[in-house]
């Protein structure tokens, strides 16, 4: 008979990735959905949408496609606003404000990786990110429907699944904010202050360039790809099979230059811009103390 030691250390068995990741997801999404920030945004939205969904019914004189294309349009420079604002604070706000809590050094303590913790969070607020989103747009879908019956839903849907995608690109620019800053109120200003930036140079600053700096309309292209809420408009606005004149210089240019392969390229600057922030988050949050 073979005796076992009962003396014997046990060694601690470190979880597969996607079973801590999903482990770390539930619980930030849990703590997002109980959060002050999630039914602030999520009301706030959704009285904007709906809000913007009538007067855009109001203003068309017509039911059918005219309602949701000019819906669609509307709704365009509203989710420009609001939706990077909502990611971008509530990606800095996470990482920063464990640290700052200390509960960060206990997270870290455990036989997880840096990566799993950070893409933990990451997929913990994608979900409550795009669930906010999606019940705003699903109103203001709602009253289209009421009002104006189900005909070019198809663009409606483009344009919630562009937002999600810029939603979860802004969480990574916010994610990078919030490993590389000690404090929640730090990273929540850094973040604000980034959102206005790129609000900024979305249309205003690059027609400022323009003009100071004598720009090209290829370099003014080139500023307008580099900055993901420009690139974004430009996906929305192409893919509602509208001229990009209505963008001026650079939309036109762009229209003869790529044709059919713009959207694709717009679509590759927003997730280059996820994957590279979010890559170089978890780089910097694996190489810097918990504490």
């Amino acid at each position: 008979m073979t005796t076992v030691a009962t003396n014997a250390p046990i060694i601690p068995v470190c979880p597969s990735l996607p079973r801590a990741t999903l482990a770390f997801a539930r619980r930030e999404l849990r703590e997002a959905v109980t959060s002050r920030w999630y039914p602030l945004y999520t009301i706030g939205f959704a009285i904007l949408a709906m809000a913007t969904s009538f007067m855009s019914l109001a203003g068309s004189g017509s039911l059918g496609f005219a309602g949701f294309g000019r819906t669609a349009a509307g709704l365009l420079n509203l989710v420009m606003l609001i939706v990077p604002l909502m990611a971008m604070t509530a990606g800095a706000s996470s990482i920063a404000g464990e640290r700052e809590r200390g509960t960060l050094l206990y997270l870290r303590a455990q036989p997880v990786s840096p990566l799993e913790v950070l893409l933990g969070k990451f997929l913990g607020l994608s979900v409550a990110l795009c669930a906010s989103v999606c019940i705003g747009f699903g109103l203001s879908a709602a009253v289209l429907a009421w009002k104006a019956g189900g005909t070019g839903v198809g663009s409606f849907l483009m344009l919630v699944g562009l937002t999600c995608v810029l939603a979860v690109v802004m969480l990574s620019v916010g994610l990078l904010i919030s490993v590389c800053t000690r404090k929640a109120g730090v990273a929540t200003g850094v973040a604000v202050f980034t959102w206005l930036a790129l609000v900024f140079m979305s249309d205003l600053g690059l027609m400022a360039g323009t003009i100071v700096f004598k720009l090209r309309v290829q370099e003014l292209f080139t500023l307008a790809m580099l900055n993901p809420i420009q690139a974004f408009k430009m996906a929305v606005v192409t893919e509602l099979n509208a001229s990009l004149d209505v963008l001026g210089p650079a939309g036109a240019y762009a229209s003869r230059q790529y044709g059919a392969a713009l959207p694709w390229m717009l679509l590759g600057v927003l997730l280059a811009w996820g994957a590279s922030c979010l890559s170089l988050a978890a780089v910097i949050f694996a190489r810097r103390s918990p504490a």
